[in-house]
């Protein structure tokens, strides 16, 4: 099985990603969403964290062999990277979303010499806000960011276009196409809903996709 398939029907299979077409989530920024994400589920599911943490190692291998540090985002990247950096036999640390306002004050954690070659391990990508500002810190550091490896991506346009913009580039292990696909394989949603959902992921805040037949 594909790859992107195998790693959405594992997040469909213990919820981590969840579609509700007919009673959409409201994300904090008012946007209406037929899905829910929680990537931290995978960490319960012995199964779903093989085969989420070997297809990122086989990620890094493939397209990071240089790869010398694993970084992981605040919070929700952090148990993949360690899990991931133990396969691989590398060194692994994180990103805060901010630095610490007491001890040393430290934004990046774990040991991180200049010039060393990270790849950043972020859970999912919306609109890349978040993971582009743990690249920038890393490269504010000295290191020479090769890439993100992660579980998720939506494809939104706006991310694609941050991420391009930024000279990042991203890898993830499924996508919000595959698994779109694979929702109306499984009979988690009706095939005829499979439209709605891109239309949804082509332009977030246009809400005729929650009509259906729109």
């Amino acid at each position: 099985m594909d790859i992107s398939k195998k790693v959405a029907e594992t997040l469909l299979s213990v919820k981590a990603v969840f579609f509700r077409p007919e009673e959409p989530f409201v994300w904090a920024s008012g946007i209406k969403s037929p899905v829910y994400c929680d990537n931290r589920l995978t960490l319960t599911s012995p199964s779903a964290r093989l085969v989420i943490e070997n297809g990122l190692a086989d990620v890094i291998r493939r397209e990071y062999p240089q790869a010398e540090v694993l970084m992981g985002t605040s919070t929700a990247g952090i148990a993949h990277a360690a899990i991931t950096a133990h396969i691989l036999g590398l060194p692994m640390g994180y990103v805060r979303a901010g630095a610490k306002d007491h001890g040393r004050q430290n934004r990046i954690e774990g040991k991180l010499e200049k010039g060393q070659k990270v790849v950043v391990i972020e859970d999912l990508i919306s609109t890349g806000g978040s993971v582009i500002d743990t690249v920038d810190a890393l490269r504010d550091a000295g290191a020479e960011v090769l890439g993100v490896a992660s579980i998720f991506t939506y494809g939104m346009k706006k991310g694609l276009a941050r991420l391009k913009e930024s000279n990042v580039k991203n890898v993830s292990l499924t996508n919000f196409d595959a698994v779109a696909e694979v929702a109306a394989e499984k009979g988690y949603i009706d095939p005829d809903d499979v439209k709605r959902l891109i239309a949804f992921r082509n332009d977030p805040s246009d809400e005729s996709w929650i009509k259906k037949g729109e």
